[in-house]
Formats: structure tokens, sequence, C-alpha cells
């Protein structure tokens, strides 16, 4: 069935040819512009937080561990992904080998799915702090944290490769051409010539499940965290223990908001340039939007960035 994926573009049998966003030079000048921009303030943003983290020791706390692992998780989806579109917007053959897509089909799976675990580890760290601060040293050693944060990628390992094999054991022989400008599930199914019910029902089950186990988590422990902080009596209580969550809420919603509308839904419902749009928000936008939601929403961040660039200009002056 590979073999018959030979056609046009000068591609091998075993090529996918991504479509992209537009054939228009001037717009696809346009969006290398654009995705480059992107993708460097999202490398620039999170390696910052991570080495922010590592460096001021008021910040080696359980929230902050999460942190440089959403920020690294960030970086590593998002350079899955941005590099080979960039490259696709600026060469004449735009195709990804049939290995090279499943690869980034993998690894994006695995760590969009990890980063849900982790979404959800922060959001009971968050629990903890805000409903049991006597206990929070005890239920967030760093060993816990580590066995959260490793039961995380195990789970994103694990999902991920049961969609990617399940999805590059079809034959692909309707076309070659993926209407999308990286390999994702939806769109690798509707090439495939065979009864896709089963990829279907098996990928909203893991994407569902996923899901599922995460949200009830997250709104468990914020009901909690709402029922608690409405018990504090001082407005200046209430808002100090409103925005340690605050900063993780912006970022579950965009993540959790633009996940659902992509995967849960029927295949009928599919519209390529719609889901492209969606897409970019949340493997192209978000990694760069959590270090600048983080940044500004948190005093600790901000004095630890305040601290580092004053301690850099020094170094600068005595140079």
């Amino acid at each position: 069935s590979r073999k018959r994926m030979a056609e046009g573009n000068g591609s091998s049998g075993t090529d996918f040819v991504l479509l992209g966003f537009t054939e228009q030079r001037e717009l696809q000048v346009l969006c290398f512009i654009l995705f480059l921009a992107i993708y460097c303030f999202t490398v620039v943003g999170n390696l910052s937080m991570i080495v922010l983290i590592r460096m001021d020791p008021r910040l080696h706390t359980p929230m902050y561990f999460f942190l440089t692992q959403l920020s690294l998780l960030d970086l590593c989806y998002s350079t899955t992904i941005v590099p080979k579109t960039l490259a696709n917007f600026i060469t004449d053959r735009k195709s990804i080998s049939f290995a090279g897509c499943a690869i980034q089909l993998f690894c994006f799976a695995a760590c969009a799915t990890t980063e849900c675990y982790l979404l959800a580890a922060m959001a009971y760290d968050r629990y903890v702090a805000v409903c049991n601060p006597l206990l929070y040293t005890a239920l967030m050693s760093q060993t816990i944290c580590m066995r959260l944060v490793a039961g995380a990628y195990i789970v994103g390992v694990i999902g991920s490769a049961t969609h990617t094999i399940s999805i590059f054991r079809l034959p692909f022989c309707r076309s070659h051409r993926l209407n999308h400008f990286f390999c994702d599930g939806p769109p690798l199914l509707t090439l495939a010539c065979s009864d896709t019910h089963f990829n279907e029902m098996l990928l909203f089950a893991v994407v569902g499940c996923n899901i599922l186990i995460t949200t009830a988590i997250i709104l468990a422990s914020y009901s909690s965290v709402l029922n608690t902080v409405l018990k504090i009596r001082t407005v200046e209580g209430r808002h100090k223990a409103f925005s340690t969550c605050a900063s993780h809420l912006a970022s579950v919603t965009l993540f959790y908001g633009s996940s659902l509308f992509m995967y849960s839904r029927p295949s009928c419902s599919y519209s390529p340039d719609q889901d492209k749009v969606v897409s970019v928000m949340y493997s192209v936008t978000i990694p760069m939007l959590n270090p600048l939601i983080y940044s500004m929403r948190n005093k600790e961040v901000k004095d630890a960035f305040r601290k580092a660039r004053g301690r850099y200009l020094s170094w600068g002056v005595r140079q």
C-alpha cells in the first residue's frame, strides 16, 4: 500500500506531502516569518523559565519543579512540529517520510498527553498548598513529585504508542497528500483506504479517557480550593490564595479548550481548514504563551527575573 502513495511532487512511495496552509508564495513567506517569531519566543521563554527556576533557590519548590517540566514539554512538542513547518514554508518539496511522519505523531501525542497529566499534578499541588498547608512538605515531597512526573511521562508514552501504531498499521492508498501542516491523527485517518471506525473509536477512547481523568482531578482540586478560599475572611488572604492558582487555570483553559474541540468530535464534523487553525493554537501558540502567563501572573517569578537581570547588569558593568 505504501508504494501506491507515490504521486507527484517527486516524493518517494513512502512520503506524505504536507499541504500546509496555502500555496500562495507571498502568504507562505508571511507564515514563515510569523511562525519563526513565535518559535523564537517559545524557545527563549521556556528556556529562560527553566534556567531562572534552576538558578533561584527560592523557586526550588514543587510548584516550580512542575513548571520546569511544563516548559520542557512545551519546548519538545513545539520543536517536534515547528522546524519542519518552517522548512515547508520555504521549500518546494514539502514531503515527510512515512517513518518521519510516525515519529512526529508519536512525539507530539506523547508530549500532549503527558502535559494533560502534568497539569493535573499541578492542580493537585495547588490543592495541597491551599487546603492542607501544614502537610504540604510531606504530601508533596521530592520523591512524590518525581513519581507524579514519571507517571505522567509513562502514561503519555503508552497512550501515544497505542495511537501511533493503530494509525500506521492502516494502508494509505487514497492519497499521500495530507491536508495539514504536521502529521496528526484525524487528517491521517482521512487518507486510509480501509475502515477506520476502530481507529476513530480508539482515538476517541484514549483521548477521552485521558481528558476525563485529568479533568476530574483538576475540577476536584479546584472545587476544594474554591471552598477553602471562600472561608478566608480577609480580602488580601483570598487574593493571595487565588493568585497562586490563576496562572495554572489560564493554562488549563487554553490547553483543554483547544484539545477538546480537536479530538472529542465525530469524524463527520472534521473540517481541515478549521482544524488547522485550532492546531496552531495548541501546538504552536500555547507553548509560547505559558511562560508569559506564569511570569506575568506570578510575583515570585517576576522577583527572580529582576534579581537575575540585576546580577547580569552588574556583571556587565564590571566587565
